[in-house]
């Protein structure tokens, strides 16, 4: 039979101890770590409260999630000003990589728009190769603003209406 924390054959009688909260056969000299259960508390473990073997839960709070504000998107043609700066300043791929401590394998899928970086790595490449690829994100504007209603009340069906009068009216005026 083997020791179940240190793992070495028992020569001696095994000896059973909870250690930790779990109840192990172990040698003697493992036995120390924890409280040596007799053969009679085996059958009816009578747990004590003493300070020593109380056990308080810890609770691990999640941290919370963050949240990602997005206030920069990558330019657009972003692969082509990447390889025309690289080029520029006379970097390989791998000079590049060790430059900014990425692979050079990464940076050539970026150049041919395989993969878009990401703004940390962006901003690597922006650094080192003075350029700019992150700009702030604008806000899309609506091109037709929608028909202001007067009564709050107003639905699709009313729309279809309102849309049957304009065209009957326009078709008398012809």
């Amino acid at each position: 039979m083997r020791c179940e924390v240190c793992g070495r054959k028992i020569r001696s009688e095994p000896i059973c101890a909870v250690i930790e909260g779990a109840k192990l056969t172990v040698c003697a000299e493992c036995s120390k770590h924890g409280r040596v259960i007799m053969t009679e508390e085996t059958a009816i473990p009578q747990p004590s409260v003493t300070k020593s073997n109380v056990h308080i839960p810890v609770i691990m709070k999640k941290p919370p999630a963050t949240q990602v504000q997005l206030s920069q998107e990558l330019v657009e043609g972003y692969a082509n000003k990447i390889r025309s700066a690289r080029e520029k300043h006379g970097f390989s791929h791998e000079d590049l990589g060790k430059k900014i401590n990425e692979k050079a394998s990464l940076l050539r899928h970026v150049e041919t728009g395989k993969v878009a970086p990401t703004n940390h790595l962006a901003g690597k490449l922006e650094h080192i190769l003075r350029i700019k690829l992150l700009v702030p994100i604008e806000d899309e504007k609506v091109t037709a603003p929608m028909p202001k209603a007067s009564n709050p009340g107003l639905t699709l069906g009313d729309l279809i209406d309102m849309g049957k009068k304009n065209r009957e009216v326009s078709a008398k005026r012809k």
